[in-house]
């Protein structure tokens, strides 16, 4: 495996891993997630959105496992990724969700350049 797969190995482990936790976190215990993300006011909403990250996450996760990348899986960690941090900013400065969006912002900020970088490696 060159450093190229290793670097994105690395990555579908590190966003599975962090996708995994932010989506069953409010699965579990939509009290503490409250605690820290804010109070919603539609929890079902919230669920729903802690099933989908969770459903992308157990996408790459099997793709790390598997060592089976297909591109199909990587345009899903990016798009997900950047969809994220466009709620996150445009709601944050809406102020409708809590700052501390901006946190995970700057994650799905790190996976964005780093799908770049994996993209633009694999040109070469």
């Amino acid at each position: 495996m060159d450093g190229n797969n290793k670097y994105l190995m690395l990555l579908l482990w590190i966003q599975g891993g962090y996708f995994f936790i932010t989506g069953v976190w409010p699965l579990v215990h939509i009290y503490s997630f409250m605690v820290v993300s804010g109070p919603k006011n539609d929890i079902w909403l919230v669920r729903t959105v802690g099933l989908l990250i969770t459903s992308i996450s157990l996408g790459l996760l099997t793709s790390a496992i598997m060592k089976k990348i297909e591109v199909s899986l990587m345009i899903i960690a990016f798009g997900s990724a950047l969809s994220l941090l466009f709620v996150d900013l445009f709601y944050v400065f809406k102020n409708v969700i809590a700052e501390t969006y901006l946190g995970d912002a700057l994650v799905e900020f790190l996976f964005i350049i780093s799908w770049l970088i994996i993209f633009w490696r694999s040109r070469k």
